[in-house]
């Protein structure tokens, strides 16, 4: 997936989508001597241990293996035990299932982008909204390791998530493969104005993963994906072509999930929600996309009040003994941690190039043990003097 430009290929085409040449760079073995911290190779997919990654000696070195992996390697990896506690999941799992009942309640129904409606129940920005239902199920959940390893690997410091829980009932139809955003969200016609080096620059401008907050047995319709794919320099203008969704859903591997593993991918694999064939799973993930600082994030949150209403359990937490990693997880989860765009009048930089961002005030909050409306008080300043 290199940046650089092949010759005479600044633009790209339905005429460059060769299945031939597809299947050239799909059809290969992951050999998992390149990946030494991953535990197994499973349907050509790195399966890590997490609690392996958790005692790994270097997290540098954990982290550029899980950059090969999703950028020349198979473009998926699946973290076993991602979230150890299952209480953390439960107790996530049951505020997401209270916000799908009040969403019910009002007659709001939430969409999907590439199933029909009705086939899933959907919350959208539910980062938002977890937040402010039950801060502290939230600190618990998002102060996941995992999450901030994999997050920082691909996306640097300052990424921003999003959460859009995905139920799929007994019955509900697989999606259509696809990639995903940002390009992976337009037509072709619009993919295709885009140069060539944009196409290459999209998938690491956002992560994919996806927590499963059940046990997910094939027969429940864990996603399909199609290994090696996000190597395909014209796979956003491919992969609608029905030669390519032949050969996805000839060639695709779809892996089972306990409750609290976690999947995360190349945003440019081709992938897809399977079919749930049970009649008692309510298939339900997590599904977390993960923006760099240097992107658009698909959903408006409102992240300064997310902020407000997890400070008091940060701030309790802390004097609990709460560790700074720890502490730091939750605020990437939650604050921006980018202070751009911004007003450069009203708000100039200071000791350095830029202002400082949401996340630093929440941290500089936590170092001085600042009362919540002091909090309340600085974010809302920050934010009047980001205004034009």
């Amino acid at each position: 997936m290199s940046l650089a430009a092949e010759p005479g290929r600044s633009w790209l085409s339905s005429q460059d989508c060769d299945l031939d040449t597809f299947r050239e760079l799909v059809e290969r073995t992951t050999d998992p001597a390149g990946y030494p911290h991953a535990s197994a190779v499973v349907e050509n997919v790195l399966v890590y241990d997490s609690e392996r990654l958790r005692g790994a000696r270097s997290p540098r070195e954990v982290q550029a293996e899980l950059v090969r992996a999703l950028t020349d390697g198979p473009g998926v990896v699946v973290f076993k035990g991602a979230f150890p506690d299952p209480l953390v999941v439960d107790r996530a799992t049951a505020v997401f299932e209270a916000l799908i009942s009040e969403q019910n309640e009002s007659g709001a129904g939430a969409g999907d982008h590439f199933a029909k409606p009705g086939a899933n129940e959907r919350v959208w920005n539910a980062l938002e909204k977890a937040a402010l239902y039950d801060p502290e199920v939230f600190a618990d959940y998002y102060a996941n390791d995992i999450v901030a390893l994999v997050s920082r690997a691909w996306l640097g410091p300052g990424y921003q998530i999003t959460s859009q829980v995905n139920v799929v009932n007994p019955g509900g139809a697989a999606q259509t493969a696809h990639r995903d955003y940002h390009l992976g969200f337009l037509s072709d016609e619009q993919a295709a104005a885009y140069p060539a080096h944009v196409h290459r620059l999209s998938p690491v401008l956002t992560l994919q993963g996806a927590v499963a907050h059940c046990d997910m047995p094939v027969e429940s319709g864990p996603t399909l994906y199609l290994p090696y794919s996000q190597t395909y320099e014209p796979g956003y203008l491919a992969w609608r072509r029905p030669e390519f969704l032949a050969y996805f859903k000839a060639r695709h591997v779809q892996l089972p999930l306990a409750k609290g593993d976690a999947a995360f991918f190349n945003p440019a694999v081709f992938h897809a929600a399977g079919t749930n064939r049970t009649l008692d799973v309510r298939r339900t993930a997590n599904l977390l996309q993960v923006s760099s600082a240097f992107g658009r994030a698909m959903e408006t949150v409102d992240r300064e009040a997310v902020a407000n209403a997890v400070y008091p359990v940060l701030r309790r937490r802390r004097s609990e003994g709460a560790g700074e990693a720890w502490l730091e997880n939750v605020v990437a989860a939650s604050a921006e941690g980018y202070p751009f765009p911004t007003n450069l009048d009203s708000d100039p930089p200071v000791d350095g190039m830029a202002p400082p961002s949401q996340a630093d005030l929440v941290r500089r909050a936590l170092r001085e043990d600042w009362v919540p409306r002091v909090l309340r008080d600085e974010l809302r300043a920050a934010a009047a003097r980001r205004e034009s």
